[in-house]
């Protein structure tokens, strides 16, 4: 924290009170900073079972999520997620694959472009992107960029440190040879969806089983000169076909050693992302703001994640049989609760919903 100490911090107010006050408005979802502030009076005297130590008013609350750095919380995000991510290596993610995998993608929330003046979009609309990486192992993020609405997805590459041995997953709009030359000589590897206007010149083909979907496996070459001159080594197209979709799938990788089906199965993982941003823009306040200035919407953003990955620490730590949706649930109502309040499993004292599995 005194990294980012710019002595905005208070006696009375601490950058821990500000923190649990907004994982408080995460928990039990806030509407407003009154609001906010309306439920934690009504509670005083049960404020010190939270944590928090001083009374919470909307001004100071505004106060510190404007003046405060953003990157507190965004650091403290990471410690959870360095903790949570070892957690989860050993589940399962659909692929038999010894390797980690991520699911790289963006999801832009909406502002209004008067009050968010800095989220410049489009002429008369604001927004903002959040480009994530998703440790698919866990659905932990392990990378999270907030940009405006104008950043393309493909520029977020530049950000991201590749992991030898890793594969990277993503979708077309990342499409950027130059940018994808680097995990190759990083000794990652990525399984990307190609565009129909990427020429190819075909090297080899390999023999495939057609009734598992795979319709074609490629060893191909660029041919345009911009992008030989970026990506100059081979590549490996495979087209896919879904059963139930009738759609067909292109992808390019530049791994050569496992089976076509098996690229073709680590794309169709990538969908855990868009689930991941589908969770928690529905059961996280992410999609209006207590505050109007970058710093303010970065907080509560980065707080958000903290939570999520809080609720998924502790849902492994504890074994709980629970979705991270009915912790949140019950979480909601029991936030200033002792456990032996509660009527739950006899070994545990949590609420049956807690309960370990048998």
């Amino acid at each position: 924290m005194a990294r980012y100490d710019d002595g905005s911090q208070s006696r009375t107010f601490s950058h821990w009170d500000q923190y649990l006050t907004m994982a408080f408005a995460q928990l039990t979802y806030r509407e407003s900073l009154r609001d906010i502030e309306a439920c934690l009076r009504s509670v005083t005297g049960k404020l010190y079972h939270l944590g928090i130590r001083s009374k919470v008013a909307r001004t100071t609350l505004a106060d510190a999520n404007e003046s405060r750095d953003w990157r507190i919380f965004a650091d403290f995000a990471q410690v959870l997620i360095r903790i949570a991510r070892p957690l989860y290596a050993a589940d399962p993610i659909g692929v038999d694959l010894d390797h980690s995998v991520y699911a790289l993608d963006s999801t832009t929330i909406d502002l209004c472009l008067s009050l968010f003046s800095w989220a410049k979009f489009r002429r008369h609309k604001g927004a903002v992107k959040i480009h994530t990486l998703l440790d698919l192992h866990g659905n932990i993020p392990t990378f999270i960029s907030i940009t405006n609405g104008k950043v393309h997805d493909v520029n977020i590459l530049d950000e991201i440190a590749p992991e030898a041995g890793a594969f990277y997953v993503m979708d077309r709009g990342y499409v950027d040879f130059e940018r994808l030359y680097v995990f190759t000589l990083s000794a990652a590897f990525f399984v990307v969806r190609t565009k129909s206007n990427v020429l190819i010149q075909r090297q080899y083909s390999h023999p495939v089983d057609k009734t598992t979907g795979v319709r074609s496996d490629h060893t191909v070459i660029l041919t345009a000169i911009n992008s030989v001159k970026a990506y100059p080594e081979q590549l490996r197209r495979v087209s896919y076909l879904d059963v139930k979709t009738r759609k067909r799938f292109k992808f390019l990788t530049n791994n050569f050693m496992l089976p076509a089906l098996t690229i073709a199965q680590i794309y169709k993982s990538r969908w855990q992302v868009e689930l991941f941003f589908k969770w928690i823009k529905q059961h996280l306040r992410i999609k209006a703001f207590y505050g109007t200035s970058e710093n303010a919407v970065k907080t509560q953003i980065w707080v958000a994640v903290s939570v999520y990955v809080l609720v998924a620490i502790v849902r492994k730590r504890l074994a709980l049989e629970a979705s991270l949706y009915q912790i949140l649930q019950i979480l909601s109502v029991t936030l200033f609760e002792k456990n032996a309040n509660f009527t739950g499993h006899p070994s545990t004292g949590l609420p049956r919903q807690f309960s370990r599995p048998r």
